[in-house]
């Protein structure tokens, strides 16, 4: 069984319910257009060059390689052994480029720790 984290790039104000309403259309197979918004790009760049994604490494965090990136969002399906530093390094990119978790358990959305009050 995987846990399956999402991380968002959505406008300046966007609430939890935006988040879960751009994931239900995803879902339904409507996809943003264009290119990949900069902050999902840096924010994969990051994280895969500290936890690969494309070749086999011992201790993978991942569940399912490659991640699923797409223009406004990168869907990361993690291992129920995965180490509370790779949750922690996720965490850490999605305050730095002001992404928004979506955790696809529970359906809760949480905003990066920049926009934490």
């Amino acid at each position: 069984m995987s846990f399956d984290l999402v991380v968002w790039a959505l406008d300046d104000g966007a609430t939890p319910a935006d988040v879960r309403a751009a994931h239900e259309l995803c879902r339904e197979g409507e996809h943003a257009e264009g290119e990949v918004d900069r902050r999902i790009g840096a924010f994969y760049a990051e994280l895969t060059a500290r936890y690969p994604d494309k070749e086999p490494v011992p201790d993978t965090p991942w569940a399912d390689t490659p991640l699923h990136v797409a223009t406004d969002h990168v869907l990361m399906c993690l291992t129920e052994s995965c180490a509370d530093a790779v949750l922690e390094a996720i965490e850490h990119f999605a305050g730095e480029y002001d992404l928004m978790l979506l955790d696809l358990q529970d359906g809760t959305v949480y905003p990066p720790p920049s926009r934490v009050v």
